[in-house]
């Protein structure tokens, strides 16, 4: 097929008015208006590297009619048979809905097992948080229909790019009703109000087929025979057997974790991040972002941080995680008790505020493996998020601190207008977070002070705890079979099992699940 690729720079101006983008990729084609069938835009990226702003696109320009398949090829499902073999997936995030997904391609049963409600029944339990600051341990902001990311952010981008088809995934959620503009932006992002609508899609699309998906249903224990996973029962005591089992719960199912351990699973302790939420006005990060008054058609500024902090000899690293431009600060605790928080961003990220999880690297050293064994990471994060909750009253409210109060170790009088609907509570985080990971914190921050004008000031304050950044356990699984090494039939999976982080890098791993159930049941 004939066609001439085209990349070309241009201001935000002409990038983001349909007539004026098209008039500025035929210029460079060298083509006139009525010589040209169609142009295809293949990516869009941001270049804020010059004194000004400007806008990155490529795109095909085909003389003649594009081919049929330009944007597919679009996904069919084929009913499952009675004699299908069937594949339990705890866990309905987008690891779990993708491996559903890929069984039914591949003629597969998919009985998924959620512990939350679906996404319209979720609603409420979130209400409850923000307003009522009441936490429902199997139906908030980690766990339900579309697992954490469907109420906070859904950021698709992803670096994990040779684990498996990124393109394939995102082209299934356009199918499913997200923004064909996810095919083309450098980093897309569907938004935390049209993400619901996606989910709830691909789950219609699982049942469809003949696959099942049940809701309030949590599993409590394995049905294990002679290092073989049969089956699973749940809460209610209902026994589900199945030829495979993919185990997709995602990072905060810790009574899963607990159950793998009590019944003498093999599991390992990881290292994560933990740190805090910084909130400042979106209008101070793009003013120093895009180097000028105000972004105009320019989408909400992000910024990417990172330096490496030494304390007491030891070097960590501190880093910016899931900023949200334009976005909220939201609740995100699995259990009453603790404060844990989260950034999320609707998809026109027109909030008045940006705000960025900044974190410190844990690494075992850090832990007391000793006494926990592979739990201690989850006891490290439990005791810090505990600890936010008692410093801020003991309800949803955070504990919060001015940055330039935090940087000067000396305490906030007053705060900023927030974001975060529960309200915040002054605080010292070094009564939260300890004396180790608030030095390393307070070095990095000092040191973004400098890459960013305006950024390490009174102007921004710091939320606790941001501590969910991913599995502080790892269940392991042969690298190419993709099955727990001892318990046969578990396919651990997705960023719970320490395999994934993000919504993209989750839905191909269980994919990849899936076809390695496939492999081994064949």
């Amino acid at each position: 097929m004939n066609k001439k690729e085209i990349e070309i720079l241009i201001s935000p101006e002409e990038a983001f008015d349909e007539f004026s983008r098209y008039e500025a990729i035929l210029r460079e084609s060298g083509y006139r208006p009525g010589e040209v069938d169609y142009v295809h835009l293949r990516r869009r990226s941001i270049d804020a590297r010059g004194r000004q702003a400007m806008v990155r696109l490529r795109a095909d320009v085909y003389p003649q009619a594009p081919p049929k398949d330009l944007f597919g090829p679009w996904f069919v499902y084929p009913n499952v048979k009675p004699t299908s073999r069937r594949v339990a997936i705890i866990g309905a995030g987008p690891a779990g809905l993708f491996a559903a997904l890929r069984c039914l391609e591949l003629g597969l049963k998919p009985i998924v097992l959620e512990r939350g409600r679906d996404v319209r029944a979720r609603r409420r339990d979130l209400a409850s948080i923000n307003k009522d600051q009441i936490v429902n341990p199997d139906s908030n902001y980690c766990f339900g229909e579309g697992g954490a990311g469907t109420y906070s952010d859904g950021k698709l981008y992803t670096r994990a790019t040779k684990r498996g088809d990124v393109g394939r995934v995102l082209r299934r959620l356009v199918q499913h009703g997200a923004t064909p503009d996810i095919l083309v932006d450098a980093h897309p992002h569907i938004g935390t109000n049209k993400l619901p609508a996606v989910v709830q899609a691909l789950r219609e699309a699982i049942v469809e087929a003949g696959g099942e998906v049940h809701f309030e249903t949590r599993v409590t224990d394995f049905i294990l025979e002679h290092n073989r996973l049969r089956g699973v029962v749940t809460a209610a005591g209902q026994t589900i057997e199945a030829d495979a089992t993919i185990l997709a719960t995602g990072h905060s199912a810790r009574d899963i974790y607990a159950l793998l351990h009590r019944r003498g699973v093999l599991i390992e302790a990881k290292p994560f991040a933990l740190g805090v939420r910084v909130e400042h006005p979106q209008a101070l990060i793009d003013q120093a972002q895009y180097r000028r008054p105000d972004r105009g058609l320019l989408p909400a500024a992000s910024y990417a941080l990172v330096h490496q902090t030494e304390v007491r000899g030891e070097q960590r690293g501190v880093f910016s995680f899931c900023m949200c431009p334009g976005g909220f600060i939201v609740p995100a605790a699995t259990s009453p008790g603790e404060v844990v928080v989260n950034g999320m961003s609707p998809s026109r990220r027109d909030s008045r505020f940006a705000n960025s999880g900044i974190v410190v690297a844990v690494e075992l050293a850090d832990l007391d493996v000793a006494q926990y064994g592979p739990l201690a990471g989850l006891h490290f994060q439990q005791e810090i998020e505990q600890r936010a909750c008692q410093a801020a009253g003991g309800t949803q409210q955070a504990p919060a601190q001015l940055l330039g109060d935090f940087l000067k170790n000396r305490a906030s009088a007053n705060l900023l207008e927030t974001s975060y609907q529960p309200g915040l509570v002054p605080v010292r985080m070094d009564e939260v977070l300890g004396t180790t990971l608030a030095a390393r914190l307070r070095q990095g921050f000092e040191n973004f002070g400098r890459k960013i004008p305006g950024y390490a000031t009174n102007a921004a304050q710091i939320v606790g705890v941001e501590s969910r950044t991913s599995a502080p356990v790892r269940i392991p699984r042969d690298k190419d079979t993709l099955q727990h090494p001892v318990v046969a039939g578990l396919f651990p999976c997705g960023e719970g099992a320490g395999y994934a982080g993000g919504i993209v890098s989750a839905a191909m791993d269980g994919e990849r699940c899936a076809e390695a159930v496939l492999a081994v049941l064949a």
